[in-house]
């Protein structure tokens, strides 16, 4: 039986992928860095290229490891990645980069249903990210999960707007995403239209589900990356949004059949002295463990409020370099089963 069954994003989890710090750096600017327009290009700008301090690495395992400890808790199977110390630069054909880090599988990879897709992400120095997931992969293929991968992006230089900054980072001239620009809502599936993530895209995306599913493309949210700092799916009928991107006139059609909960404020906190790779919205990048708890930030004491009031009880944890390093609870993992089948829930 396939070890990858996941259709949502709040039915209770039995399996996860959990990434890891070890050997983090961040890489020598490419053009996709270059290229991420406004707040979030001057956040790159703040990081050095390099690796990260020993500090921010051991004190992020340790936080992963607690993390992971209370997953085991709750019966849920967790699988970690391969964390190589990746000396040699990428190199095609066409460019050279050196390599991202295996902090955050849900960029990379996506679980829908009984498959498992390596996405085109948009980051030449994520090029062979998922070559760390490789023995998870090869046994969730044995298992019976279908396992994917799209066709790799050139990353041309000419992908990248750089001429205009009215426009979208990223153009739209092949297919290329990263897997967080997508949320699951059963048989509608959520696309975030952004720096991350094109319109080809899209339409690859909805070409391999096939009509089982619909891919709602989301035009005009958030202009930057992923989704997940944006809109968060609780439960059937309940959402929180981010009210500094999201309003009545942007947010998802489907979604307006819902009720909507406004994240409050997020707590700023003291992260690093490193720089910052996040916003402060990184504080609403909750996961689902079910549809009645929730893992968030335990310095979000007024989102962990208003979940509470609203029958969802939850497990405060820390990454106190979540910022820095570019990823919260939603981010560093990926769900791969949940006790799910596939419904309409709209």
């Amino acid at each position: 039986m396939s070890l990858v069954n996941v259709y949502n994003e709040w039915d209770p989890i039995e399996e996860i992928i959990v990434g890891t710090a070890l050997h983090a750096a961040m890489p020598h600017t490419d053009k996709g860095f270059q290229t991420i327009q406004q707040a979030t290009h001057d956040l790159f700008d703040a990081l050095s290229p390099g690796e990260f301090p020993q500090k921010i690495i051991d004190e992020t395992e340790e936080d992963i490891q607690i993390f992971i400890n209370e997953l085991i808790k709750l019966n849920i199977t967790v699988k970690r990645p391969e964390a190589t110390p990746f000396k040699e630069k990428i190199k095609t054909i066409d460019w050279e980069a050196n390599h991202y880090f295996c902090y955050c599988p849900r960029d990379v990879l996506l679980a829908i249903g009984d498959s498992i897709i390596e996405t085109p992400n948009v980051f030449r120095s994520r090029y062979f990210e998922t070559v760390s997931y490789k023995n998870i992969l090869l046994e969730y293929m044995k298992s019976g999960a279908k396992w994917l991968s799209a066709p790799k992006p050139r990353l041309l230089d000419e992908i990248y707007n750089q001429d205009d900054p009215n426009q979208l980072a990223l153009k739209n001239l092949e297919p290329v995403f990263d897997a967080a620009n997508i949320l699951r809502a059963g048989k509608d599936i959520f696309y975030l239209i952004s720096d991350s993530g094109n319109e080809l895209g899209c339409q690859w995306l909805q070409t391999i589900l096939g009509e089982k599913f619909t891919v709602h493309p989301c035009h005009k949210l958030y202009s930057s990356m992923h989704i997940d700092s944006t809109i968060s799916l609780l439960r059937p009928g309940l959402a929180l949004v981010n009210p500094a991107r999201v309003n009545e006139n942007n947010i998802p059609e489907l979604l307006k059949k819902w009720d909507i909960l406004t994240a409050p404020e997020m707590i700023e906190y003291q992260y690093s002295n490193h720089g910052s790779f996040s916003t402060k919205w990184l504080g609403m990048n909750l996961l689902m463990l079910s549809p009645q708890l929730a893992v968030v930030d335990k310095h979000q004491t007024p989102l962990i409020k208003l979940l509470e009031k609203n029958g969802i009880d939850v497990l405060p944890l820390l990454l106190r370099h979540g910022r820095t390093l570019g990823g919260g609870f939603h981010c560093i993992t990926l769900d791969v089963r949940r006790k799910c089948k596939l419904e309409n829930y709209f």
